[in-house]
């Protein structure tokens, strides 16, 4: 039997995007995402907007081997894979002495939360220029920035939520940022406002952003037209 393969502290996350194809089976893709569930992973079904994907799915879990089943199944139930992104929950080194409750939340977070169906996701990592290099500057001065830039966040309470997963050796960039919002200018609102922050401004490089709304999986599959012969 192959062993689990799981991060010491955290979940793993897997973000998945997809899209339709001719064989794509509605019945096969609601069984792996209830299959995972039933294991105890949260899975988030998005709907995607624009070129890029139909749908995605952001997968938590402690096992990285039930992560990757749920892609073979997915795969397996017609969807193709077109992106994808791996990381893990982590609690900065900024925030270490953070109450245990919010410690918990960042490192076991309850998704989706409710009353927020606006989704974006987008990868970061921050620079290594000669005059931009984060990694030279001293810890005091990157966590001054970094609270700085958490303050701007707290400004957008209850209107949005941020998980920032970390993928430092596991994938292209840095960190990957999931934002889950009430309506979607509440995400170009707090991407715009976080953006003139020192610790971004400056240092931070982005890459391609993902944006869709959250739903069932039942309600993703119908309203991107993945349906039942007989619906």
């Amino acid at each position: 039997m192959v062993g689990e393969v799981s991060p010491t502290v955290g979940l793993g996350v897997l973000h998945l995007f997809c899209k339709a194809t001719p064989l794509a089976d509605p019945d096969a893709v609601m069984a792996a995402v209830k299959h995972a569930e039933g294991d105890g992973d949260q899975v988030v079904p998005v709907a995607v907007l624009g070129h890029k994907a139909d749908l995605a799915f952001m997968a938590l879990g402690p096992d990285l081997w039930r992560l990757r089943r749920l892609q073979a199944d997915l795969q397996a139930a017609g969807l193709e894979v077109s992106d994808s992104y791996v990381s893990l929950t982590e609690l900065s080194e900024y925030a270490q002495g953070v109450p245990e409750e919010m410690r918990q939340a960042r490192l076991y977070p309850k998704l989706p939360p409710e009353g927020k169906p606006a989704w974006c996701f987008y990868p970061m990592s921050k620079r290594r220029l000669p005059e931009q290099n984060w990694f030279t500057l001293p810890y005091d001065d990157r966590k001054e920035l970094m609270y700085e830039h958490g303050a701007s966040g707290r400004t957008f309470a209850g209107r949005v939520l941020q998980v920032v997963t970390g993928s430092t050796g596991l994938d292209d960039y840095e960190w990957g940022v999931t934002l889950f919002a009430v309506h979607p200018d509440d995400l170009k609102d707090v991407v715009y406002t976080m953006r003139f922050d020192r610790a971004s401004a400056i240092y931070a490089e982005f890459g391609p952003f993902y944006t869709g709304m959250v739903a069932t999986v039942e309600e993703v599959l119908d309203r991107i037209g993945i349906r039942r012969d007989d619906a």
